[in-house]
């Protein structure tokens, strides 16, 4: 993920905080963007990271990044999870806009293009292509980057292009004017707004586009300010909709290396950004999921950005007819383009076989006074070895970094700036590489809920049920929507605000009632309880 030169991190937290908080079917915040092409510098100061096809990687000193033989390339450091929703399923169209009058693709663009759809929808599922590497990251809402993918079809937008105002090329569009274009075409077609579609928009050749007005950060044939190959993001219009900007830049040595295994020109653009693009927004749609962190700041790497470097395509598999090589084969046609990351092997890879078992992460907090707020993840596990460590992102840094600590304890405390409501986001990595996250809205400043037992039997004794009452409870910062119970026998935990239990022998048991509210926030008490004989 490359974001563009507009995008900040205020937008970042905010939409991961509508992420969170109101569900994926309602984010809104400003675009991203992911490319492969490194201009002479980053566009203004956010985390914009192209990078040049085949080149090496510079590696900043503060960070654990490394480089490996062919299909090792990539930075080092794990994904961390931010909150926000991946892609369960995606339906993925092809929209192409060419007005009359238009420069012409090739004729052999769109057949490639749409047969590379047709092919992935068809391979859907399978651990035999790159897409599969995707599916080991999920979201706080229980979904999984699945590999279930369709084709909805191609589609021809013919409505005149825009008036220009980036003068960066004949014919210049700015993000905002193609986002509202794709908005009006999307309505007019009766077309789905949601996290499981998605539109990929192909201009012709010599249409460029530059992510804002003054012509600051621009598709790779566009001058001045080259900045990328290709993007993906989401609308500000709502309900949102995902999409990927794919312009003409088949033969730019910048974006792909002329290996065309199909023999179609298709083959350079799925090289120069479009199954780049097509993985990152399946994991990471809103910029609000899957990114790499580095001491706590935003390196805009998803996991198609930290497989542009270096070898980024692997071992090739075979040679096509025509000479070139090839590294995927789906739906019996070869196709030649990047790894994807992968967490659990901490490198790039062309295909990840599934394993048995997932990690798990969840997460309990509660005030500690002011803005002071502890968690404890003692609840979550990863197969094979156990928890290698927990990464925890706080969310609280508007500016240029969001608060991380990486740590091997599941205990940990943070100092939030001032009272209010937070993503706290928890990344659990296991010693053989599985990671999981998860992630929950809560509340500083606040005292947290206050639990309260009321035991409304009377001398409750062995063999009689006995009645249990939670609902003198109070909270101050929403409402209490969970209640556990342990009732000191070594019985089952039970759930519930009001139940009975029956003791089998005398004597003084403990009963600990924890309660949870609307915000996260958990808090306990205990309470001693007598039963007599008969």
């Amino acid at each position: 993920m490359k974001k563009p030169a507009t995008m900040s991190r205020v937008s970042a937290f905010a939409a991961v905080t509508a992420v969170v908080a109101l569900a994926a079917g309602a984010v809104q915040a400003a675009p991203t963007v992911a490319a492969t092409l490194r201009p002479p510098k980053p566009v203004h100061h956010t985390s914009y990271m192209p990078g040049v096809v085949g080149a090496a990687r510079p590696v900043p000193s503060s960070s654990s990044q490394h480089h490996g033989g062919p299909g090792k390339s990539g930075s080092g450091s794990t994904l961390d999870y931010l909150g926000g929703p991946v892609m369960p399923a995606n339906t993925n169209y092809a929209v192409y806009w060419q007005p009359s009058g238009a420069p012409a693709y090739p004729a052999d663009y769109e057949a490639g293009l749409n047969q590379y759809f047709i092919d992935i929808a068809h391979d859907s599922g399978r651990a035999t292509n790159v897409d599969s590497v995707s599916t080991q990251y999920n979201d706080a809402f229980g979904n999984v980057a699945n590999y279930t993918s369709a084709f909805g079809g191609a589609l021809q937008d013919t409505d005149a292009y825009p008036p220009d105002i980036c003068l960066n090329a004949p014919i210049c569009i700015t993000d905002s004017q193609l986002t509202a274009e794709l908005s009006d075409f999307i309505d007019a077609n009766h077309l789905p707004r949601d996290l499981a579609h998605e539109y990929f928009l192909f201009t012709p050749p010599g249409v460029e586009v530059c992510q804002d007005d003054a012509g600051t950060g621009c598709s790779v044939n566009a001058f001045p300010n080259p900045a990328f190959c290709a993007y993906h993001g989401f609308s500000l219009s709502q309900p949102t909709f995902i999409y990927s900007v794919d312009p003409y830049v088949v033969g730019n040595p910048r974006c792909e290396d002329g290996n065309h295994p199909n023999g179609r020109t298709s083959d350079g653009e799925l090289q120069g950004g479009v199954t780049h693009e097509h993985n990152e927004s399946i994991t990471d749609p809103t910029v609000t999921a899957w990114t790499d962190y580095v001491n706590g700041l935003v390196t805009g790497y998803e996991l198609g950005d930290k497989c542009e470097w270096g070898p980024i395509t692997g071992a090739p598999l075979g040679t096509a007819p025509n000479g070139s090589p090839y590294n995927q084969v789906i739906n019996g046609h070869l196709y030649w383009y990047q790894e994807e990351w992968s967490n659990r092997d901490q490198q790039c890879m062309q295909r990840l076989s599934p394993r048995d078992g997932r990690a798990t992460a969840q997460f309990e907090s509660r005030p500690q006074g002011g803005s002071i707020m502890t968690f404890d993840a003692t609840q979550s596990t990863a197969p094979r070895g156990g928890v290698a460590y927990y990464s925890w992102q706080f969310n609280d840094n508007y500016n240029r970094a969001y608060s991380q600590l990486r740590t091997t304890n599941p205990s940990v405390f943070h100092t939030f700036p001032g009272s209010g409501l937070f993503v706290v986001a928890l990344t659990v990595v296991g010693r053989d590489g599985t990671s999981i996250g998860t992630a929950r809205v809560i509340a500083t400043g606040q005292p947290g809920p206050d639990p309260v037992i009321t035991v409304t039997t009377a001398s409750p004794r062995v063999g009689q049920p006995v009645s249990f009452d939670e609902s003198a409870s109070t909270d101050d910062a929403g409402s209490i929507v969970f209640a556990v119970w342990n009732f000191g026998d070594q019985s089952a935990e039970a759930v519930g605000g009001s139940l009975n239990h029956t003791f089998t022998a005398a004597g003084t048991y403990w009963v600990t009632l924890t309660v949870r509210d609307s915000t996260g926030q958990w808090a306990s008490i205990t309470k001693a309880v007598t039963v007599t004989a008969h």
